[in-house]
């Protein structure tokens, strides 16, 4: 199976940063897109940023401009740069990888989620 292994939240005044890390593990033979989602208390989750193995990025709108997405490949690890961030930020970040194993299908994988919480 695939692992990721989060890393990197906590609390943060408003307007500072934080670097989400989170490194996928496992008997794996390709990764295919990566990327973070949230979910604030009361909400849905919803999608933050999405990176494909050739680097392409997207991002929700309420994030552009602020956060960025990189991913290192030969260490199976996507990152999230948070830059000027928001008390609505507040969330628990959750990582995605579309992986597949050997010899096997594209599955989605997901992290345990990771803390984020702004607050003056």
């Amino acid at each position: 199976q695939v692992q990721l292994v989060e890393s990197g939240g906590g609390l943060v005044q408003p307007g500072g940063s934080l670097r989400l890390s989170c490194a996928a593990s496992g008997s794996i033979f390709s990764i295919d897109a990566m990327g973070w989602y949230r979910q604030a208390p009361g909400e849905q989750r919803e999608l933050v940023a999405t990176i494909t193995s050739g680097g392409s990025t997207n991002y929700a709108d309420s994030v552009k401009g602020r956060f960025t997405i990189s991913r290192d490949n030969d260490k199976n690890t996507v990152y999230l740069q948070m830059n000027s961030l928001k008390p609505e930020d507040t969330a628990v970040y959750y990582c995605n990888a579309v992986a597949s194993l050997i010899d096997g299908p594209f599955y989605d994988y997901w992290g345990q989620g990771t803390q984020v919480t702004v607050s003056s």
